[in-house]
């Protein structure tokens, strides 16, 4: 909300606007001032509203009409002061004022004040009031209210300006169509979600509980038994169905704030749109979505453990049959709060674990957010916001330590590792991505055509890691490579090369041999250990190679045969633990081999039969 309101007083000569604002300052009258009264400032603690508050003067003369002009375009809300006792004054409102302000192209809140109503004589009041305004607000729209006051007896004047501050603060016109007399489309939609959001066991009903969380997280405290019991009262005699034995329907809610803005209470309903993040405009405001969150240069992005839990308690909350999955039902229920599913564009769900059926699991569910934060944290940011996370959104992420010092101190404690995939066209790549998240091996082949993801966890030791495995196709492998961003979010590199294809290892090694990323972690992989290997046309064999980096020889697998020799389980170890893959960082091959096949059997936590049998599978391509 904001923090300043500039109001601004216009209106025909003599009609009380210099004196209406001696009158709120001096808070008596002062009958002797002068034409045009200089700007007053009344600071947040002296006003209902706690914001500051410039009221600026203006003169209807023709000489100052350009000073007048420059005012209203400052104005935040203008106040169109006109005599009671003159109704010359009132209709040059709809004849000159408020066309004069369009004219500017000016489209704020507008008041209009009656002033002088000590001059209708014993009786003051005037009954016919709202006949005489009614149509210039269905012409205007801009008009949010009529006062009148006097200045003189003095009577309403502080009246006159809170309704100006209300105006600002709380409109009319984005919330309710005062010719209709109805909530407008766009408030009816906010109100809808915010319930949803409410709506904790999501039966389509605030229970007694549910509205008091709803009541405390926007007004600070819960409502009295009595006083729940009061406001379910008054729902059930206008709209009976708003209110059910167990609590409060999306009607009744909706009821509740029509009755409110009809009955003047806009601040309210606008405590709540703004509590639940809605702007004046009722969208999300971008500080909501996008709230400032530092990022160390070079580290990376995590859940926090408050943001694992909430993203655990969604799934279960919208997995209404309790089966452990998501079907595609359920996730359009779980997004109905949002624009959208976040994933639409990525291939989800074929990029996370499912059951039989292709529902997500919950372990799909939170790979894919931990893959959604670490590859773009302002989604995961912006979705806790659409989603109800209760609190400061940032609370749910952590930063990690950059991965230059962590490749430094040899070890690195994060969670969620980024892996890089390259290979030549029919290698294998995209593949490989899918046995990660255990889909069924794929025929025919397809080339890759764009950035393809997947993720997964991985158990190191009793502890779930995420491994976030990409590939980019031939087409972008080296705009990756060129780029240090890029590289910088890498954790470790995966070559891949079909072994049955006598020109795939040269791709790779080439690419390799062009770019300098001997900074970051390397593994070798040759896929299609199902076929019948040929040698590799390169100027020295893909063992020979490795052995020259300091490297483990290739690991040979076959996804078609479901032979992955625990690989995910040992990227996962080299991202932990660099310095087993860095080229060069070691003394001679066999110790490179010597690290790789310890780190692989104690660091990773792979059984001694998968240790075994990985050696027996690097034997058997040595030997062929």
């Amino acid at each position: 909300m904001r923090d300043e309101i500039r109001i601004l007083l216009v209106g025909d000569e003599s009609v009380g606007k210099s004196t209406l604002i001696t009158t709120l300052i001096k808070e008596t009258f002062v009958p002797h001032i002068q034409h045009v009264v200089p700007e007053v400032t009344i600071p947040p603690e002296w006003t209902r509203e706690r914001v500051t508050t410039r009221i600026v003067d203006s003169s209807a003369r023709p000489e100052n009409r350009e000073e007048l002009d420059t005012e209203v375009r400052k104005a935040d809300i203008i106040c169109i002061v006109y005599a009671v006792n003159d109704q010359d004054t009132f209709a040059h409102v709809g004849e000159f004022w408020l066309p004069h302000i369009r004219k500017l192209g000016r489209n704020v809140p507008v008041v209009l004040v009656g002033n002088k109503i000590d001059l209708r004589g014993s009786d003051p009041t005037n009954e016919a009031l709202e006949d005489q305004v009614t149509p210039i607000m269905n012409e205007f729209k801009e008009v949010e209210t009529c006062v009148e006051c006097s200045a003189k007896q003095p009577l309403n004047v502080p009246e006159v300006f809170y309704f100006a501050q209300k105006a600002v603060l709380h409109p009319t016109a984005p919330l309710y169509d005062s010719r209709e007399h109805i909530m407008k489309v766009s408030c009816v939609e906010a109100l809808r979600r915010i319930f949803k959001l409410c709506d904790h066991d999501k039966d389509g009903i605030l229970n007694d509980e549910e509205i008091n969380e709803f009541q405390s997280k926007c007004f600070g405290a819960p409502l009295q038994r009595q006083e729940l019991e009061s406001v379910k009262e008054v729902v059930r005699e206008n709209e009976h169905r708003g209110v059910v034995d167990n609590g409060l329907t999306e009607i009744g809610f909706l009821f509740l704030h029509t009755l409110f803005i009809q009955r003047g209470r806009l601040e309210t309903t606008w405590t709540v749109l703004r509590r639940f993040g809605y702007g004046d405009d009722l969208s999300l405001r971008e500080d909501f979505l996008c709230p400032p969150f530092d990022i160390i240069p070079g580290g990376s992005v995590e859940l926090s453990s408050d943001g694992y839990k909430f993203f655990i308690e969604l799934f279960q909350a919208f997995d209404q049959d309790k089966d452990g999955a998501l079907k595609d039902s359920e996730l359009a229920e779980l997004f109905g709060t949002a624009p959208g599913n976040p994933w639409e564009v990525t291939g989800f769900p074929e990029t996370t674990l499912t059951d039989e059926s292709g529902a997500v699991t919950l372990q799909g569910f939170l790979a894919q957010w931990s893959m959604t934060t670490l590859l773009d944290h302002k989604t995961t940011l912006a979705y806790l916001a659409y989603l109800g996370f209760n609190g400061d959104p940032t609370a749910a992420l952590k930063v990690t330590r950059p991965r230059k010092a962590d490749r430094r101190r040899g070890r690195v404690q994060r969670n969620v590792f980024l892996c890089y995939v390259f290979g030549a066209t029919g290698s294998g790549k995209s593949q490989l991505l899918r046995s990660l998240v255990n889909k069924s091996f794929a025929e025919p082949y397809e080339p890759t055509t764009r950035s393809y993801s997947v993720v997964n966890s991985v158990e190191i030791g009793g502890v779930e890691k995420y491994l976030v495995m990409q590939e980019f196709g031939p087409k972008f492998d080296s705009e990756i490579l060129q780029n240090r961003k890029k590289l910088d979010a890498c954790d470790v590199l995966c070559f891949l090369y079909d072994s049955g294809d006598v020109n795939s290892f040269a791709y790779v090694a080439n690419l390799r041999n062009r770019y300098h990323i001997d900074h970051i972690p390397c593994v070798f992989v040759a896929t299609k250990s199902d076929t019948d290997l040929v040698p590799q046309r390169f100027e020295v064999q893909p063992d020979a190679y490795c052995r020259a980096l300091g490297l483990a020889v290739p690991i040979s697998l076959s996804i078609k045969d479901n032979v992955t020799a625990e690989l995910f389980s040992l990227l996962v170890g080299v991202a932990m633990d660099p310095g087993v893959a860095i080229p060069g960082a070691s003394r001679g091959p066999a110790n490179s081999i010597l690290r790789y096949f310890t780190y692989t059997a104690v660091a990773v936590g792979v059984a001694a039969t998968a240790v075994m049998s990985y050696r027996l599978l690097h034997a058997k391509a040595h030997a062929n």
